[in-house]
């Protein structure tokens, strides 16, 4: 019997519920502490909604992209424009998978899909300041804390329920020319 290979395609609108799925396990409830990148001692609540998976699906400036392996999602990224670069969010990795390679390949992907598909001569995210392991992982792999901070949207509980008072965004870049 074959194993089935691990391949990155595009996400379409059959896919979200998936994508949907997948990006709340890695990120919330006890399900994401499978994992080294929760944000559950963070935030409660949801990381995002149905509406928004699909308006990244729908956005023809952008990209979401999965990695799979055979029928099963193992990871998500979001790809859109913002100004000169390309924004990459909701990355989702399955929590008992994080650590093994499987975000490593899906961020290389993403990049070379925002070089060449949506010509893109720099990535930016933004990561929350707390999560410091993941600021270094993203550092390893040469993306640089810009200096620049955004603010978490409190009050807004479509991107969760703030369990501090005190996140912020930290901007990282990377040079993909």
């Amino acid at each position: 019997m074959s194993v089935p290979s691990r391949v990155v395609r595009p996400a379409t609108e059959a896919d979200a519920p998936a994508v949907l799925a997948l990006v709340e396990r890695a990120y919330r409830g006890d399900v994401s502490r499978a994992g080294w990148t929760t944000e559950a001692d963070l935030l409660d609540g949801q990381r995002t909604d149905l509406d928004d998976v699909l308006a990244a699906l729908r956005d023809p400036e952008g990209r979401v992209l999965l990695l799979v392996e055979g029928p099963r999602v193992l990871a998500s990224v979001r790809l859109s424009r913002a100004g000169d670069a390309v924004l990459l969010g909701m990355f989702a990795v399955e929590p008992g998978l994080q650590g093994s390679g499987v975000g490593r390949e899906l961020l290389a992907a993403a990049e070379e899909t925002m070089r060449r598909e949506l010509g893109a001569t720099r990535g930016r995210m933004t990561v929350l300041v707390q999560r410091t392991e993941l600021l270094a992982w993203y550092g390893r792999r040469g993306w640089v804390a810009t200096g620049g901070r955004e603010p978490f949207p409190y009050g807004n509980p479509r991107f969760g329920l703030p369990r501090r008072d005190d996140l912020e965004f930290v901007v990282l870049e990377k040079a993909l020319a």
